[in-house]
């Protein structure tokens, strides 16, 4: 290979390298934006009339707050709660009367066919909305069938999202792992 030739290989070379570098930039910004929208309809979704949703610092002692999102109706509250086979971690929609406007659990490794059903099982998850997170496994809530220690840890970490907004106590039934 002579000089020319070297020079436009080694030219083509950098120039490859620069459309790859801007192409996974503008890819990842992309990526961003997209889960950034997928964000914020979630949590239109979960509470209702919320439009501009604000983090908040929590600084107080229960454990499973892990983030909050101040809106014009409400909160929106992350939680990480242990269950059967690891953390789960939810959002609960909550309003400022502290009633619990929506549920939806983000992510789990609990196991399939049992735990796991808490990702689609909308008549389980639709029993902790209208709540004011004292609802209980066994005590208003029905757990789901196989998956009672799934079942409480979500109840748990209700209880956690809604005592935030209301300041209530959380030591209730929702969190009692029993045996």
């Amino acid at each position: 290979m002579n000089r020319k030739e070297l020079a436009w290989s080694a030219g083509a070379l950098v120039l490859a390298c620069l459309v790859l570098v801007l192409t996974r930039t503008a890819m990842a910004s992309t990526a961003e934006r997209r889960a950034a929208q997928e964000q914020q309809a979630m949590m239109e979704t979960l509470l209702p009339g919320g439009v501009t949703f604000t983090p908040e610092t929590y600084d107080g002692e229960d454990e499973n707050i892990t983030a909050i999102w101040k809106s014009e109706t409400g909160y929106v509250v992350e939680t990480v709660v242990d269950g059967y086979a690891g953390p789960i971690r939810q959002w609960t929609g909550v309003d400022e009367s502290g009633s619990v406007t929506g549920l939806v659990v983000r992510d789990m490794e609990e196991t399939l066919g049992l735990g796991r059903e808490a990702l689609t099982d909308v008549s389980f998850l639709g029993q902790f909305v209208g709540t004011r997170g004292q609802a209980a496994v066994g005590e208003g809530v029905d757990a789901i069938t196989g998956a009672t220690v799934t079942s409480k840890a979500i109840a748990k970490g209700v209880s956690s999202a809604a005592a935030y907004v209301t300041g209530a106590d959380v030591s209730t039934s929702a969190t009692e792992w029993g045996g």
